[in-house]
C-alpha cells in the first residue's frame, strides 16, 4: 500500500495512489484528498505579509480520477489585507476541482470573549473506531483516515459527531498541515450525518466551503453533521468543526441526491 496520497512528479503534476479512492466509483477520488492537496496548494503561494485562509470554496467539476493530475495555483486578488488565491486541477487538459481560497491579514487585535460552544460528546480516545469491512479496494476513509464516531454511527441515517485523523501525508515528503487536516476532514459531513441509507441512496456532493475560524491544534478534526433533503433530489450537509479544544469553524456541502 502507497504511504501518501499523492507523489509530486515534478513541473506541477501529481499521481493520486490508492489511497485516495472515494466510496462512489471505485475510479475515482474521495473529495477529502483532493481537497486536502488544493488546501495545501493555496497556502504555498506567497505573500509580502502574514496572511490568514479564512474561506476555502471548492468546485468538484468532474470526478477527478486516479490518474496523473497536473495542480496550478494563481493570485485571483492581490492585496494588503484581503486576498483571493485559486488552486486548480486537471486531468489529461481537463479542469476537474478548483478551490478559491480567502486570505486575510493577521493582526494582534484583542477580541471580545465568545459564547463558548457546546463541548464534543467524547475525545477521540474515548470514541468508537470505525472498523470497516476489509474486502473491497483501498479507499480513502478505510485506508488514509482514522475516523473515531463520538455520536451516532456510520451506518445510521441521522446526525452524527466524528473524529478524523490523516494517516499518512497529503503529498509525499511534506508535513501535513493543519489547514489540509481540516481540508481532508471536512469533506465527510454528508457520510457521517446522512439523511437517507447508503444501501439505497447516492448522495454525492458537487461542491465544499470552509469556514476556518483558527488552526485546528494536533491530529484530530472533528464533525458534528447534520445533512437535510427536499423531494427535488437536492439537499445541504451542514458541519461544525471542531478540534479537542473546542470549535474551529463549519462545513457546508450542497448535495445531488438520487435512489440507486
Amino acid at each position: 500500500m502507497a504511504d501518501a496520497l499523492y507523489l509530486p512528479e515534478g513541473s506541477g503534476l501529481v499521481r493520486p495512489t490508492e489511497l485516495t479512492r472515494g466510496p462512489w466509483d471505485p475510479s475515482a477520488q474521495h473529495g477529502g484528498a483532493p481537497a486536502a492537496l488544493l488546501a495545501g496548494a493555496v497556502e504555498g503561494v506567497a505573500s509580502d505579509g502574514p496572511m490568514a485562509v479564512v474561506r476555502l470554496t471548492y468546485e468538484f467539476l468532474r470526478p477527478v480520477p486516479l490518474a496523473p493530475l497536473e495542480l496550478a495555483t494563481r493570485l485571483v486578488r492581490p492585496g494588503r489585507r484581503v486576498q483571493l488565491v485559486e488552486a486548480v486541477l486537471r486531468a489529461a487538459g481537463n479542469e476537474v476541482a478548483r478551490v478559491t481560497a480567502l486570505r486575510v491579514r493577521r493582526d494582534d487585535v484583542p477580541a471580545p470573549a465568545a459564547e463558548p460552544a457546546p463541548n464534543p460528546p467524547r475525545a477521540p480516545a474515548e470514541s468508537e473506531l470505525l472498523r470497516m469491512p476489509a474486502d473491497g479496494p483501498t479507499s480513502f476513509a478505510r485506508d488514509a483516515m482514522e475516523i473515531r464516531f463520538a455520536a451516532g454511527t456510520f451506518w445510521d441515517v441521522g446526525p452524527a459527531f466524528a473524529w478524523f485523523r490523516v494517516r499518512v501525508p497529503i503529498l509525499a515528503g511534506e508535513p501535513i498541515t493543519q489547514l489540509q487536516r481540516l481540508a481532508a476532514a471536512g469533506d465527510f459531513g454528508n457520510g457521517i450525518g446522512a439523511a437517507v441509507s447508503w444501501g439505497t441512496h447516492v448522495f454525492i456532493n458537487p461542491d465544499l466551503t470552509i469556514y476556518a475560524e483558527r488552526p485546528p491544534d494536533g491530529d484530530w478534526v472533528g464533525l458534528d453533521a447534520e445533512s437535510r433533503l427536499v423531494p427535488d433530489g437536492t439537499g445541504v450537509s451542514d458541519s461544525v468543526l471542531y478540534d479537542e479544544r473546542g470549535r474551529v469553524g463549519r462545513a457546508q456541502q450542497s448535495l445531488y441526491v438520487a435512489r440507486r
